[in-house]
């Protein structure tokens, strides 16, 4: 009895050893060096769900690069992650492009449209910077000119762009691409960060934290 009491109290104290040696490992990724911490995390659109933000803008050449790779990253996340886009906006000419974008949603092409206007912007020299512009885009992809321009001055979306306009203090953003995850965690390049591959390992650094918190 006495040596069943003794193997249980070594295999009970190893246990104990085993969790406060992992806890006491370094994470790989570091706030404020890999990634920010938001200081005031912003509610997401599904609390069941692990939202992944992508914040872009069309004239962005890194957010055009970035494109394939989070595209692909997306396709593989799991069902528990919530992948969406967000536009930037800190001038007029973004202001422009993020009502293009949701003016897209608004009108469910953004699969068709959505690469397209990256590579006019930055492969074609087509900075797509008014009404007119983005309509002729438009209707290669089917949507006619009456269409296009209801929902270009929609209230649905130019509530959107407003709203995203709001956020974009919220979520701290500063320059494109980042990624917002779940409202907490801000994910961009820098001196720690130096490839967008990298940006992603720490995304799903930050997913599987959020995921074993629940």
């Amino acid at each position: 009895m006495i040596k069943t009491i003794l193997r249980f109290a070594g295999a009970a104290m190893l246990m104990t050893w085993v969790a406060a040696s992992v806890q006491a490992q370094p994470a790989l990724y570091v706030a404020g060096t890999h990634y920010e911490e938001i200081a005031t995390p912003v509610r997401t659109n599904n609390p069941e769900k692990i939202e992944v933000l992508e914040v872009f803008w069309y004239g962005c050449g890194h957010c055009f690069r970035f494109q394939p790779l989070v595209d692909d990253w997306a396709h593989n996340a799991a069902d528990d992650v919530d992948y969406l886009r967000f536009p930037a906006i800190w001038n007029e000419l973004m202001k422009i492009h993020a009502q293009a974008y949701y003016t897209a949603e608004s009108l469910n092409v953004v699969d068709k449209v959505h690469g397209p206007i990256f590579e006019a912007i930055n492969l074609q020299n087509n900075r797509l910077q008014n009404e007119r512009q983005l309509a002729t885009l438009f209707a290669r992809f089917g949507v006619g000119e009456e269409d296009f321009s209801r929902a270009f001055n929609s209230f649905p979306v130019r509530t959107k762009v407003n709203q995203a306009e709001q956020r974009m203090s919220a979520y701290q953003i500063r320059s494109t691409p980042n990624v917002i995850v779940n409202g907490k965690y801000l994910v961009t390049t820098n001196d720690a960060v130096r490839t967008q591959q990298d940006m992603l390992a720490i995304v799903d650094f930050l997913v599987a934290r959020e995921r074993a918190a629940r």
